[in-house]
């Protein structure tokens, strides 16, 4: 069975055909806050490079990856720390 890591990986390859992807299973570190769950994959750092977000703002961009990401969020995902740029926004 995947983890809820190789889940966001998929729904996110799949919507914004990423040139960079990176994602960091936080839960370990929200262990008794909010939301955090015993098991864990609750809490998710990404950093996503995509054309997709080629003339969008920041919130636009928010709300696309947690629209990607709505079956995740119903399932236990609870938080989400989102780096999201445009290739034209690389150094």
């Amino acid at each position: 069975m995947p983890t809820r890591a190789d889940r966001i990986r998929a729904a996110l390859e799949a919507r914004f055909a990423p040139l960079a992807l990176e994602i960091t299973d936080d839960s370990a570190r929200h262990a008794g806050h909010a939301g955090a769950r015993p098991e864990g994959e609750t809490h998710y750092s990404v950093v996503l490079v995509s054309p997709a977000f080629s003339g969008m703002n920041r919130l636009a961009r928010s709300r696309a990856v947690h629209e990607a990401l709505r079956e995740e969020f119903a399932s236990g995902l609870h938080a989400l720390a989102l780096t999201l740029r445009a290739p034209e926004e690389l150094g």
